[in-house]
């Protein structure tokens, strides 16, 4: 029998095996690795810290972003610590629990992000469209129901599929990525699992298409209410307000798309091993500075803040 083919009852942990062979190799990358993660927790948290502390940025629009900032830093913790105690480690192992588990938080969180964009496409859309009714359609209690709407409707989701695999007989224990994504986990199961991966494009083809048609209705009404706006200015100003999230939206379904909504979940493991990098370390962290550099009132309330904290450091000096 070969050595790493088991039965279902002994297959107790599974190997990672993208990792770079060498050693050197390995270090560099731990070190690029925790540099970003570190960076993406920062950034995460300044985002957060400056949009709870200043009333400016009390309002809905900044309510459903401090929401996408906590769950970047959810997202990445799923995944990051993990590659890194590997890049370390002599044996690239994840216990057959924890395997599952990654599994789940990975697209839980991740189905909870796509349809937080589309709920922030739509709070664009009444501003932009209705903004005389804005403040009375987004009101406090209908962004808590839409952002509990989105965490409670990515648990159902994800839930069922995460359970089926979990039944799944393993015959083998190497994984032929850095985590345990969905399609190299159908790849080491001793079952047919066809069925499964057509299940799983049903539903990320759900998850995604639905959010990004919403997201891309709820921009064709916007554009076309900003081309009718006289003034350049008031384009320009309108504009600004989208540019943030729409460079956000491109990014997140850009790579998704291409991984996991399509019929043959092991279609191109090594295109999906860039993609992932791209989703779960790249787009975490490029999040809070796209919406920093890009959107003028966030620049602002942060200048604020570091000047008020060196103008301190130089009462104290």
């Amino acid at each position: 029998m070969d050595p790493e083919t088991n039965n279902q009852s002994s297959v107790k942990e599974f190997v990672f095996l993208s990792f770079p062979a060498l050693r050197e190799v390995q270090i560099l990358c731990f070190v690029v690795l925790l540099f970003t993660y570190l960076l993406t927790l920062m950034g995460n948290v300044v985002i957060l810290s400056i949009i709870w502390t200043d009333l400016r940025l009390h309002t809905p629009m900044y309510f459903f972003l401090s929401n996408l900032s906590f769950l970047d830093i959810l997202f990445t913790t799923v995944i990051a610590p993990k590659m890194l105690s590997s890049l370390l480690a002599e044996k690239k192992t994840i216990l057959f629990t924890g395997c599952i588990t990654q599994t789940y938080f990975y697209f839980f969180l991740g189905t909870v992000e796509f349809i937080l964009l589309a709920v922030m496409s739509f709070d664009r859309y009444v501003a932009i469209c209705n903004p005389l009714r804005y403040t009375i359609i987004m009101n406090g209690h209908v962004c808590f129901l839409l952002v509990l709407g989105c965490w409670v409707g990515a648990f159902l989701s994800v839930l069922c599929p995460t359970v089926v695999v979990s039944r799944l007989p393993y015959c083998r224990r190497n994984i032929n990525h850095f985590f345990c994504d969905i399609a190299p986990l159908l790849e080491v199961a001793c079952v047919d699992t066809h069925f499964i991966e057509l299940l799983n494009f049903l539903l990320s083809s759900l998850v995604v298409l639905s959010s990004l048609v919403l997201t891309v209705v709820s921009y064709s009404y916007i554009i076309s209410t900003i081309l009718k706006i006289p003034s350049v200015q008031g384009r320009q100003k309108a504009f600004s307000t989208c540019a943030s999230h729409i460079t956000v939206v491109t990014i997140a379904y850009g790579s998704s798309i291409f991984m996991y909504v399509r019929p043959n979940q092991s279609y191109s493991l090594a295109f999906d091993k860039v993609a992932a990098i791209l989703t779960t370390v790249v787009t975490p962290l490029l999040n809070p500075f796209i919406y920093s550099l890009r959107n003028e009132k966030v620049k602002e309330v942060l200048r604020e803040a570091l000047s008020r904290i060196f103008c301190s450091k130089e009462v104290v000096s």
